[in-house]
């Protein structure tokens, strides 16, 4: 099958990588299509030792799986876990001991023609839902997480920093919670995307220190960062949701004398993102800016690593 091959941190487009054989409780799934990640990108830049198939944010259709699964559109959780450590009978699952992660470690990705996932990992995609649309299933998931984690209510200030993908996904998840809610960023074409959903929008001097309940750090950067702990007041809450290639210097004693909590967020749940799609919550097909097949992957990278640029998809099946 043609993939995406990443290794020492280059990529090239491959056409003799062999169509994944699933082992049992897992399925065989065609890809169809797939969005490029800032964490895919941040592999490229040594985030993590990856070798292989990079690619987590798919739909696909089932070849060889459970009948009720086999050829309807799935969207797939990344962790696969063991079930069995201590991390999974306690309930952390995502923190399995012995997980693979999707297209990020030790598991081939969705850059591909097909990949395998476990069965337990697979969601139907409701049918009037379009694939477009149900790719965004993934990181939707991962804005929502934030709400798991902290309680977030009308009374609440809340920012977000950063205008990219992420941060448009999570923004538009934390309105839902009626939140006052700011997000800031440094352009006037991606700001503009959410001021059309009523969201109130700014530049980084709108993020008034000490002024947030909440802050929710998306820009992946040191500069973002700073703006995003400078602004939480003493006792809020400050959430980091980026991935970061490189070292990031914290003000240790400010999170002391503040008494700042910090919270690490990543992955979240697949059905209420389906939900909020399926019933058109979240708008999310604008955020689309390109769209290249998979033999041009190499150029939809460059594409997606472009100042201003939003989403870039993969035409794969």
């Amino acid at each position: 099958m043609r993939a995406l091959w990443l290794e020492d941190r280059r990529l090239r487009v491959r056409d003799d990588v062999p169509i994944p054989e699933p082992p049992a409780g897992e399925a065989l799934v065609r890809v169809i299509r797939a969005g490029i990640c800032n964490t895919d990108i941040e592999l490229t830049h040594g985030y993590y030792p990856f070798t292989g198939i990079p690619g987590h944010e798919f739909v696909g259709v089932v070849e060889q799986g459970p009948s009720a699964l086999v050829g309807r559109r799935v969207v797939g959780e990344i962790n696969a876990v063991c079930g069995a450590c201590g991390a999974c009978l306690a309930g952390r699952r995502t923190h399995c001991e012995r997980r693979t992660v999707l297209g990020i470690v030790s598991r081939h990705g969705a850059f591909a023609d097909y990949l395998i996932l476990p069965a337990e990992n697979l969601h139907p995609v409701p049918d009037a839902l379009s694939t477009d649309a149900a790719v965004f299933t993934e990181p939707l998931a991962a804005a929502l997480e934030i709400q798991e984690q902290v309680p977030i209510g009308p009374r609440d200030r809340v920012l977000v920093v950063g205008d990219g993908k992420l941060g448009q996904l999570v923004a538009q998840t934390l309105a839902l919670a009626g939140c006052a809610l700011l997000v800031v960023g440094r352009h006037d074409a991606k700001l503009a995307v959410l001021a059309a959903r009523g969201i109130e929008t700014g530049r980084a001097d709108r993020a008034r220190r000490g002024a947030f309940d909440v802050a929710v750090e998306c820009t992946g950067n040191p500069e973002g960062f700073a703006v995003a702990q400078g602004a939480v007041r003493p006792r809020g809450t400050l959430v980091l949701k980026s991935t970061y290639a490189g070292a990031l210097t914290l003000d240790a004693s400010a999170v002391v004398v503040q008494e700042l909590t910090l919270v690490g967020s990543r992955c979240g749940p697949f059905s209420p993102a389906l939900r909020l799609l399926a019933e058109g919550r979240v708008a999310v097909e604008p955020l689309i800016h390109a769209r290249y097949p998979l033999a041009n992957v190499l150029m939809a990278f460059e594409h997606a690593q472009r100042p201003g640029v939003l989403k870039v998809l993969l035409d794969i099946g």
